[in-house]
C-alpha cells in the first residue's frame, strides 16, 4: 500500500478518534493504522471512510464507527496466538483488524451477499488467515470451537448461550446487548462454569438475527 493516498487520514483517525479517547493498546492502534477502511466501504462512501461514524454497506447493514471497532478489539487483549470467532462479518473490516492480532479468525455472516463481499475484500487485500462462513451467527461455529476470544458485531437481546459455551477457559467475549434501539457492550470472561460480565461503552448496532438473537419477524 505504498501508494495509498489514505495513509495520512488513517493515522489522523487513529490519533484523534481512538488514541485520544483512551485506547492505548499499541497492537490495536497499529492494526487500525494498517487496515485500509476505504477498501471495505462502497465507492460512494470512500471520501467518508475515516470519519467518526458508521457507514452503510448495503442490505441495511453498516461498517462500525472506528472507535467502536478499536474498543471492542482492545477488550479482547489479543496476543497473536489466538483463535478468534467473529459474529456479523459485514464487509469484512473488523475481521481484517482481528486478523493482524490473532493467529486464526473465523467469521460468520447471516446475509449471503455480504458473505461474498467480505470474502472478496479479504482475499483481494491479502488477509489470508480469515475464514468466512454464511449462517446463523447466534449459533456460533461449533466445528472450530473452542475459541480464545469471540467478538459479536451485531446486537442481541441477551448473550447467546452457544457463544458462551464455545469460549475456552479464560476466554473473553465482547458483545452489544440490549434493546433493538440501544445497547451496551458487555465484556464476558469465562472461568469454569461462571461468566464474569463487565459493562462497557454505550452503543447501537444492527440486530443479530438468528435462533439466539432477534427473530426476523420480531423486527417487522
Amino acid at each position: 500500500m505504498a501508494d495509498d493516498p489514505y495513509v495520512e487520514l488513517r493515522h489522523a483517525m487513529v490519533d484523534a478518534q481512538i488514541r485520544r479517547r483512551g485506547i492505548a493498546a499499541d497492537r490495536v492502534l497499529s492494526a487500525m493504522e494498517r487496515v485500509p477502511r476505504h477498501e471495505f466501504v462502497p465507492p460512494q462512501y470512500r471520501a467518508k471512510a475515516y470519519e467518526d461514524e458508521p457507514l452503510p454497506i448495503g442490505g441495511g447493514q453498516t461498517i462500525s464507527q472506528p472507535y467502536i471497532v478499536a474498543a471492542m478489539t482492545a477488550a479482547l487483549r489479543l496476543g497473536g496466538q489466538e483463535t478468534v470467532l467473529e459474529i456479523g462479518t459485514g464487509c469484512g473490516y473488523q475481521a481484517a483488524v482481528l486478523s493482524l492480532l490473532a493467529e486464526k479468525v473465523f467469521t460468520v455472516e447471516w446475509r449471503a451477499e455480504l458473505t461474498r463481499t467480505a470474502e472478496e475484500n479479504l482475499k483481494r487485500l491479502g488477509f489470508g488467515n480469515v475464514q468466512v462462513y454464511c449462517g446463523d451467527g447466534s449459533e456460533g461455529l461449533p466445528e472450530s470451537a473452542p475459541y480464545d476470544a469471540i467478538l459479536v458485531a451485531a446486537a442481541a437481546p441477551a448473550l447467546p448461550a452457544p457463544l458462551l459455551e464455545q469460549l475456552k477457559e479464560d476466554g473473553r467475549m465482547i458483545a452489544p446487548v440490549g434493546r433493538e434501539e440501544h445497547q451496551h457492550l458487555l465484556l464476558v470472561t469465562k472461568s469454569g462454569t461462571s461468566y464474569f460480565k463487565e459493562k462497557r461503552d454505550s452503543c447501537r448496532f444492527v440486530p443479530l438475527l438468528g435462533q439466539h438473537g432477534w427473530k426476523p419477524w420480531e423486527l417487522l
